[in-house]
């Protein structure tokens, strides 16, 4: 007596297991692939297909993927890494993002149906998250935060910086002509290396709009040097604008050296800036926390009207904050053990060999800071086929070799990494 076909149909949370459908859930999300899986289970139990066709029916229905955005495994090392779009966002955040896609109580208050506040749960969010402010608003980005709290307080004035902290940052962006931007005559006091407190006492006047603290981001100052800490800043009877950067919300003890939100508000900073999808692991935003006078008066700027972020950002930001755990603090505490771990048996599967390396934090955040590691050395001649894969792979080159360090690579990814190595392998063999 033959057996039922339809007793052969894979079950549901065996197919979602198969790489193939882990691959498409990292994409579409995984509620999309069971769905569509769930549609050619019923196809097979009509007779209209096959059981072993189902995943391949299955994932034949899902939508393309946008050809402008790729999916990479970081195999890198850094943490931050601004060329693969920063933080990578939790699963809270993911979800949360995915629920406000359509229609959501943005500005309206469903108690009493008229308009309300924009983002209030967010903000509330972000204050419960850093105590320490008054008050607090979200713009776009961080060089957004601090343009528009130099734009407030400075516009038409001074702004006082010390030339130790004129810096460049990526892509030629220099943030002396950001602030220039914003209407604000720069008062730079000091020397490249050593600005006293002298130095900004002798340049605060009745023009001075503002001091501004500048975080020194990818690089680090050594030897003779000196600063003025933002206690001794806010002796001055001034405004002072601290940029933090990297969006550290409370100090950090395997990050010594990063200036927090949290500290320099207790020094006396009436605002501090930062950014939302470095450190902190969020969506792109600009952060600004301070005293209540000071963001009410950056709130209500012309400007932070053409700097204000959607409801993707909104929802994003509040789950971040929320959920307490995201990817890249995790990847920065990776245990080094545990990384060696995975490595071995990365290059047990791909014939490569274990290295030490060390890992960054990235993103102008923590810079000299080493995050001790593992990685995986292949023949560098695979790198341009590894980028060239799906997923993409991106590694770092050194000496001839292209190393692949897991610390930001999901351990559930491993599997599609050594594929992807595989891979790559056969077609430079072939």
């Amino acid at each position: 007596m033959h057996k039922d076909p339809r007793r052969r149909i894979p079950r549901t949370d065996d197919l979602l297991a198969e790489p193939d459908a882990v691959a498409a859930a990292g994409q579409w999300g995984r509620e999309r692939v069971r769905e569509e899986l769930r549609r050619s289970q019923q196809l097979a139990r009509e007779g209209a297909l096959a059981p072993q066709e189902v995943l391949a029916h299955a994932l034949s229905g899902m939508p393309p993927a946008p050809p402008s955005l790729r999916r990479v495994l970081n195999a890198t090392g850094v943490v931050v890494h601004t060329n693969l779009g920063r933080a990578p966002l939790s699963t809270a955040a993911i979800e949360a993002l995915v629920a406000a896609v359509g229609y959501v109580d943005l500005e309206l208050d469903l108690a009493t149906g008229r308009r309300g506040g924009r983002g209030l749960a967010a903000l509330a969010a972000l204050r419960a998250a850093a105590p320490d402010a008054a008050a607090a608003m979200v713009v776009n980005n961080g060089a957004a935060a601090l343009l528009l709290a130099v734009t407030a307080l400075a516009a038409g004035r001074e702004a006082v910086v010390s030339r130790g902290e004129l810096v460049e940052i990526g892509d030629g962006f220099r943030l002396p002509d950001l602030m220039a931007s914003a209407g604000a005559r720069l008062r730079e006091v000091g020397t490249t290396n050593r600005t006293t407190l002298a130095d900004y006492a002798g340049a605060v006047g009745p023009q001075t709009g503002c001091i501004v603290r500048i975080h020194p981001s990818n690089f680090r100052l050594e030897g003779f040097t000196s600063s003025v800490s933002v206690g001794e800043l806010a002796t001055l009877d001034v405004p002072v604008v601290v940029d933090t950067g990297s969006g550290l919300l409370v100090p950090d003890p395997g990050l010594p050296d990063e200036p927090d939100v949290a500290s320099a508000l207790r020094a006396g900073a009436a605002v501090v800036t930062t950014s939302g999808d470095k450190l902190l692991g969020g969506p792109q935003a600009g952060l600004v926390l301070g005293r209540e006078e000071v963001v009410k008066r950056m709130r209500r700027h012309p400007m932070a009207r053409a700097l204000r972020v959607d409801k993707l950002t909104l929802a994003a930001l509040e789950a971040t904050l929320c959920d307490g755990s995201v990817p890249v603090t995790a990847y920065r505490r990776a245990d080094s053990d545990e990384l060696r771990r995975r490595a071995g048996l990365l290059a047990d599967r791909v014939g490569g060999t274990v290295t030490a390396h060390d890992g960054l934090v990235g993103g102008g955040g923590a810079p000299g800071t080493v995050l001790p590691g593992w990685a995986v050395a292949v023949p560098e001649q695979l790198a341009e086929r590894l980028r060239s894969g799906d997923p993409a792979v991106v590694g770092r080159t050194e000496g001839g070799r292209l190393l692949l360090d897991l610390r930001c690579v999901p351990p559930d990814a491993d599997d599609q990494l050594a594929r992807a190595v595989e891979t790559a392998a056969r077609g430079a063999v072939g």
